[in-house]
């Protein structure tokens, strides 16, 4: 996960709404089903998904009352935490 790609999409939900992220999850989700993928390319689908579930999150923790770089910065550290684990 990218910090900055989360932050990025984090202002796009604000700007937008989150359900053109939802939306581009399920269609990203229904790619890696095409058979004829390298898993380079599932590698980097993979990695969109994630960072794309993690600006969703951050959202959630932002309109629960964290603010932007509190939500941030907790999100990078539970996912730091579990990586060390």
């Amino acid at each position: 996960m990218k910090l900055p790609v989360i932050k990025h999409l984090t202002s796009f939900i604000e700007e937008n709404d989150e359900d053109f992220v939802v939306e581009t999850i399920e269609t990203l989700e229904a790619l890696t089903e095409i058979p004829s993928l390298k898993d380079e390319e599932l590698d980097i689908i993979g990695e969109l998904i994630s960072n794309m579930y993690g600006a969703l999150e951050v959202d959630k923790m932002i309109k629960e009352g964290t603010p932007k770089k509190e939500a941030l910065n907790s999100f990078m550290k539970r996912v730091l935490g579990s990586i060390d684990t």
